[in-house]
């Protein structure tokens, strides 16, 4: 994204779709930090921290949450009509969450089985990113995202330069913190080597797979890590749900799940 170098005292608005709050709730988590976060900017909008409401045009807007309603998308579009800058914070805004577990399936049957009264429901067959509707300024993946990152990507919006946030996979975190590969070492599942880094690694740290909640890194060779895993025992059931977790809506994941979905089909 090409980003203008804002006024002083910008406007910072917060918005909430589909999602369970959880990277809003990063930057509350931002302690110490926040301070200066809410010195630099005027919030307009954020109903995790105040109940004051400001009309926009807003400098700069961070959106959690997927498109699920026919509402939604109405909302975003006015949403992004009135914003400067446009980010997309955490997998569900930028890849469809877990949520669009719903994309593999048929919603009616979905809903026929939860509620009393389906007939209710007012919702889309398909949980979408938002960049699927409108232009989207800068995407930063996480489930939830992480509040460093966060906290790049504001400062970078008020300076007028691109967010420095890494492309790179699991692996390379793993290497810099000395943990042994549980995938080479134990045959444990791992989605290590196609997830983008920004979690410091943590499940392996802790002896178990990584479960890909920063969704696929930029050179993500999904095909290649699925032979592997099918080597080391992982069957193609299991293959097909490690890739349909909090990004099972991103390319490179859907791709690889649906290649494995069945003993029939595949490589």
């Amino acid at each position: 994204m090409s980003l203008p170098t804002v006024v002083s005292r910008p406007t910072l608005a917060v918005w909430k779709f589909a999602s369970c709050d959880g990277c809003q709730l990063s930057l509350l988590d931002c302690e110490d930090e926040l301070l200066a976060v809410v010195g630099a900017v005027q919030i307009a909008h954020f109903t995790e921290l105040s109940r004051a409401v400001q009309e926009g045009p807003f400098d700069v807007s961070l959106v959690e949450g997927s498109i699920t309603t026919a509402d939604d998308i109405e909302r975003i579009r006015a949403i992004r009509q009135a914003s400067s800058l446009l980010v997309t914070i955490g997998a569900c805004a930028t890849s469809g969450g877990i949520q669009a577990l719903r994309n593999y399936a048929d919603v009616g049957e979905y809903t026929a089985t939860v509620y009393a009264h389906p007939e209710y429901i007012s919702t889309l067959a398909k949980s979408t990113p938002i960049s699927e509707h409108v232009p989207v300024d800068f995407e930063l993946r996480g489930c939830p995202i992480d509040r460093h990152q966060l906290l790049e990507v504001i400062t970078a919006c008020l300076t007028g330069r691109r967010p420095v946030i890494p492309g790179h996979s699991v692996c390379q975190e793993c290497k810099g913190r000395g943990t042994v590969c549980v995938l080479v070492a134990h045959g444990t599942p791992c989605l290590g080597p196609v997830t983008r880094a920004g979690c410091g690694a943590l499940c392996p740290a802790v002896d178990r797979g990584c479960y890909g909640c920063f969704g696929p890194a930029d050179t993500a060779n999904t095909s290649s890590l699925a032979r592997q895993l099918i080597t080391v025992g992982t069957s193609r059931a299991d293959v097909s749900r490690l890739f349909r977790t909090f990004n099972a809506g991103s390319p490179a994941f859907r791709e690889e799940s649906l290649t494995y979905d069945s003993p029939e089909t595949g490589r």
